[in-house]
C-alpha cells in the first residue's frame, strides 16, 4: 500500500523541468524515501535502473573504469544485462548512497551527458552524506524527506488533498471550528500523536484500523535506530550517542526541559557529549531547540550553543521510548500526567520543524520567564506557547506587555481549545500547528 506524500508533487515538478539536475533525496532511516521514488518512477519512466548499494554491494565496482557515463552504464549492464538504457526514457536510481559516496561524483557527468535522469537516495545516518554533498556541488538538487506530517496523515486517512486549505481558512478568518469539526480533528490528532509519522506504522494502521501492532512496530524502529548507531559509530561515542537518545523522553518530562548531560552520567560535561547531539541531529533522529540569549530579533546567532532542548523527530517514536506502563496509559488517554505536556510540546516542535522553522526557546536564568518556541515574521518576533490545558501563562503576557521586548507585540498559543483571538494573543487547536507558517505568510501578503 502506498500513501500519498508531499514529495510526490515535488518529484513530478522536478521531472517536468527540462533543465533539472540529478536529485538527491536524503532523510532519516525508514521515512519512506525508496517507496516514494519507486512510486514516482513507475508512473513516469518506461525503464528504471535501480541499484541498492547495501543489498547489492557488487554494484560498488561500477566506477572501476572512471566516472563517465559510458563506463558506468557499461559496468552496470555487465552485472545485470537485463537493464535497458533508453535515452530520455530511463531513470537511474542509486539507493543507499551513504555507503558509497563516490557515486555522487558521477552526477556531474550524467548532467553533462543528458541522456538519463538520475535520482539518488541516502540515509542521513553516519558521516558520509557530507562527503556526498562535497562531491557533487553545482550538479545536484537536494530534497530532505521527513516522516509523515499531520497533513499527510489526513490524506492517508482518506481526507481530500484540500483539507488543509479549509482548515487554514478558519485560521485566517478567525472562525472557530464547529463542535463536529473539533471532535473529528481532535480525535485524528490524538491518533496521530500515538502513531507518529513513520510509514511502517501508518500503513499498518490504515490497513488494519487498529493499534494492535503499533507498539511492536514502533519498538522495532527504535531497535533498528540503535542498531544503526552501533553500525556507524565505534567506541565510547557509540555508548554516548545511545545514552543521549534514550534520555530525551525523561528530560522532556521535567519542568526545566533544557537537556542536562548530568542526568546521563555523574560528572558528564556538555563538551564531551555535544558531538553526539550533532550526530543525532545530522542523522535526522532529533531536533535541537536552541535557547535564545534574549528574546529579540535577529534569531540567527542570538542563542547559547550550550543550552538547548532535544525533541524526537517523530512524536510516535517518543511515545515508544516511554516505559510500558506510561505508554499504555497514554494510549488509553488517561493518567497522562507529566508526559502530556512533553508530548504536545514535541508534536508542535516537530510540526514547526517540518514546516521549515529552526527551533528556539527562552528561559531566564532564575526561571521566572520562559517560552516554548519563537518564530518570526518580517518585523516581529512571535512567542509560541504550548499548553496542556487552555490557560495563558504569565510569561507570555509579560513578553507581550513589557517594554523590554520591543520585537514582541503578539503571541500564539496552541492548546486544547478552539480558535480564539484577543488583541495580542491568538489561540489555535494543537492540530493546526502544521499550518502556522502558511497562516503567518498569509498575514504578510
Amino acid at each position: 500500500m502506498y500513501l500519498k506524500r508531499k514529495i510526490d508533487e515535488y518529484l513530478v515538478n522536478w521531472h517536468k523541468d527540462v533543465d533539472h539536475l540529478p536529485l538527491i533525496v536524503s532523510g532519516a532511516r525508514q521515512v519512506g524515501k525508496t517507496e516514494a521514488i519507486r512510486h514516482f518512477a513507475k508512473l513516469q519512466y518506461p525503464h528504471i535502473v535501480e541499484l541498492n548499494f547495501i543489498e547489492e554491494p557488487q554494484y560498488k565496482s561500477i566506477l572501476e573504469e572512471g566516472y563517465k557515463v559510458e563506463s558506468v552504464v557499461k559496468l552496470i549492464s555487465r552485472i545485470n544485462p537485463s537493464f535497458r538504457f533508453v535515452p530520455g526514457k530511463t531513470l537511474i536510481f542509486f539507493d543507499e548512497i551513504q555507503t558509497f559516496p563516490d557515486i555522487a561524483t558521477t552526477l556531474k557527468f550524467f548532467k553533462q551527458d543528458g541522456r538519463y535522469d538520475v535520482i539518488c537516495s541516502g540515509s542521513l545516518l553516519g558521516l558520509h552524506y557530507k562527503q556526498i554533498a562535497s562531491h557533487s556541488v553545482g550538479y545536484k538538487t537536494d530534497y530532505e524527506m521527513r516522516s509523515f506530517d499531520f497533513e499527510e496523515f489526513l490524506w492517508g486517512m482518506g481526507y481530500p488533498e484540500d483539507i488543509a486549505d479549509d482548515m487554514l481558512q478558519h485560521l485566517r478568518e478567525n472562525k472557530p471550528f464547529s463542535q463536529l469539526e473539533m471532535t473529528k480533528y481532535s480525535s485524528l490528532f490524538m491518533d496521530y500523536i500515538l502513531l507518529g509519522g513513520m510509514p511502517a506504522v501508518l500503513v499498518d494502521f490504515v490497513k488494519n484500523k487498529t493499534f494492535e501492532r503499533v507498539p511492536s512496530i514502533q519498538k522495532q524502529l527504535l531497535t533498528d535506530y540503535r542498531g544503526d548507531i552501533r553500525k556507524y559509530v565505534e567506541g565510547i561515542e557509540q555508548t554516548r550517542i545511545i545514552a543521549v537518545f534514550d534520555h530525551i523522553a525523561s528530560q522532556l518530562a521535567k519542568e526545566n526541559k533544557k537537556y542536562q548531560f548530568s542526568q546521563i552520567a555523574r560528572g558528564a560535561r556538555s563538551r564531551e557529549y555535544f558531538g553526539c547531539v550533532e550526530w543525532l541531529r545530522d542523522a535526522g533522529v532529533v531536533t535541537i531547540c536552541h535557547c535564545l540569549n534574549f528574546p529579540e530579533l535577529p534569531l540567527t546567532g542570538n542563542y547559547d550553543e550550550t543550552k538547548y532542548k532535544l525533541y524526537v523527530a517523530d512524536t510516535g517514536l517518543l511515545l515508544a521510548m516511554l516505559d510500558e506502563e506510561a505508554s499504555d496509559d497514554l494510549r488509553r488517554n488517561k493518567n497522562l500526567g507529566i508526559y502530556k505536556g512533553a508530548l504536545y510540546e514535541n508534536f508542535v516542535g516537530e510540526a514547526l520543524s517540518k514546516s521549515g522553522y529552526e527551533l528556539f526557546y527562552y528561559r531566564r536564568e532564575d526561571g521566572t520567564l520562559e517560552e516554548d518556541f519563537f518564530v518570526r515574521t518580517a518585523d516581529e518576533l512571535l512567542p509560541v506557547e504550548v499548553k496542556a490545558g487552555n490557560a495563558v501563562s504569565r510569561s507570555l503576557r509579560n513578553l507581550i506587555a513589557s517594554e523590554h521586548y520591543p520585537s514582541i507585540k503578539h503571541g500564539i498559543k496552541f492548546a486544547h481549545a478552539n480558535i480564539g483571538k484577543t488583541d495580542t494573543i491568538t489561540t489555535f487547536p494543537y492540530f493546526c500547528a502544521f499550518l502556522l507558517k502558511r497562516y503567518l505568510k498569509g498575514l504578510i501578503s
